[in-house]
């Protein structure tokens, strides 16, 4: 098997997006994290650019152990100095320097000539070697240099000492094909370019940032440089959970990492909260519909094999379980499958009726959860609560003051108390409150019907916050006030104490 390098520059690119930036603490549990994936190198930051970025780099180069630690410069000789100092601490230490070979960076951004471009690269390049053994060496917007100016380029700093050298697609603009054959380019006219490895650094503009990097890998690149969950500049940078599974997916292509998969979903989620950036949820590998299935035909099929419609494990990735979605579209054995899960089975003519019921609410709730489906069945969700509604009797009306009389069943003993509210939901839940007499707050109170009519089941919803955790609650009965008071009941029987 070939070996492909993972460089991933979450701290550094990814950390660019607006609002996400991040202090020093939660970017050395960011870089702890990519060392447990087996990432192989970090791009930890651009030293010369802020003091916090120049400290961050310190800091993580003393977190981390195995990793090579990378620092981005420019092609300026302060900005190595700054970065020498702060890989000081560095067991793995890389410089990572370059400089744009596009026209437009040439003529716009730096007022120069090419020729003047590749004395500035090679320049670079030789400056950070006498300080590192590492150096990577980028050629800012590649994807738009010609490609015989650029393999002069790369070849000069390859000959100047550069150990990596990184052909960015930087404002994504190549085709797959066109990427492809710009690696293969290099490969085939750069003097001496297998005394360096091709690095990638694809972005997503036209939502081509993997496909251009798989083109690059196939056509000789063997460092990608990618961000968990895809996050960076603009539209954001190559995956690193799509790479590392298109190689485990497609082993034919006989080229490996050594990303240990099941830490990617944990790395996401870690990234998506620090950073305060949700994974869009039909995002590939790790976006929360990635194995989702909500199509009957698709649910029938995955239920009588996975093979049928996922082509990759979810364990694989650290995910739990596939996970079979109840909408309007789902069939029969998607139903049956839940309520056989939920421990609940029923006969054909039984089921049929239930699944009648199913759709109806389906059509008009976009999330079908375990509660709606066992109210449909008629399980009794309570039979097991430790505290359990033995009545509830309510006095309100216009003018008047709500007074409400409960009896509770706590563990096998009989309590019972009256309240007077500012309605017959709060004086219910204001009785039940003097029974169970703690700290509670109700945070969140939300009514639902579920079916038509003068007799529709009222279904409650509550999130009950008590000892600093969240509880949620759920009821239903034809009377909403009791249905109230059980979804406030069935958060205290999931206290912890």
């Amino acid at each position: 098997m070939d070996r492909l390098y993972i460089f991933d520059t979450t701290l550094r690119d990814g950390e660019q997006v607006p609002g996400c930036q991040l202090n020093t603490v939660e970017k050395i549990q960011v870089a702890k994290q990519l060392e447990m994936l087996g990432v192989d190198v970090i791009e930890a930051g651009f030293p010369v650019s802020s003091p916090g970025d120049y400290n961050s780099v310190i800091e993580i180069s003393k977190a981390v152990t195995w990793p090579t630690i990378c620092a981005l410069t420019r092609a300026v000789e302060k900005d190595i100095d700054v970065a020498v100092e702060a890989l000081r601490f560095a067991k793995h230490k890389r410089i990572h320097t370059g400089i744009g070979t596009s026209d437009p960076h040439i003529k716009y951004k730096f007022n120069a000539t090419r020729e003047e471009i590749i004395e500035r690269a090679v320049a670079a390049v030789k400056y950070a070697r006498r300080f590192v053994d590492d150096v990577e060496f980028y050629a800012e917007d590649a994807g738009r240099t010609e490609n015989e100016y650029l393999a002069q380029v790369i070849e000069a700093v390859i000959k100047a000492g550069a150990t990596v050298v990184n052909i960015p697609d930087t404002t994504g603009y190549c085709l797959p094909a066109e990427y492809g054959e710009k690696i293969k380019y290099l490969v085939d006219h750069v003097d001496g370019i297998d005394r360096a490895i091709i690095s990638t650094h694809c972005h997503n503009d036209l939502g081509m940032a993997t496909a251009n990097t798989m083109s690059g890998i196939i056509n000789g690149a063997r460092q990608v440089e990618v961000t968990i969950n895809g996050i960076g500049e603009r539209a954001g940078n190559t995956s690193l959970e799509e790479v590392a599974m298109i190689l485990k997916c497609h082993k034919g292509l006989g080229i490996e990492t050594n990303i240990n998969t099941t830490k990617i979903y944990p790395t996401s989620r870690m990234v998506s909260s620090l950073m305060n950036m949700p994974v869009q949820p039909n995002k590939a590998i790790v976006g929360k519909n990635a194995f989702a299935h909500s199509s009957g035909i698709h649910q029938d099929g995955v239920l009588k094999n996975v093979q049928t419609y996922e082509i990759i494990d979810p364990h694989d990735v650290g995910i739990d379980d596939n996970s079979i979605v109840l909408t309007a579209r789902s069939g029969r054995a998607a139903l049956k499958n839940r309520l056989a899960v939920l421990g609940v089975k029923l006969e054909k003519e039984k089921l049929d009726k239930v699944y009648e019921d199913f759709l109806r609410l389906a059509d008009k709730k976009k999330d079908i959860n375990d509660d709606d489906i066992l109210v449909l069945a008629g399980v009794d969700r309570t039979a097991n609560h430790r505290i359990k509604m033995e009545y509830l009797q309510v006095t309100s009306g216009v003018g008047v003051k709500a007074v409400a009389s409960l009896g509770l069943n706590i563990a096998g003993e009989h309590f019972e108390a009256c309240a007077s509210g500012n309605g017959p939901v709060d004086a219910a839940i204001k009785a039940l409150k003097k029974i169970v007499n703690r700290q509670m707050t109700l945070r969140e109170f939300t009514i639902q019907a579920i079916s038509r009519g003068s007799d529709d089941v009222g279904k409650v919803h509550m999130q009950v916050e008590y000892d600093n955790q969240t509880y949620y609650g759920f009821g239903a009965n034809t009377d909403i006030i009791a249905a109230s008071v059980e979804a406030y009941i069935d958060c205290i029987n999931k206290f912890k104490d």
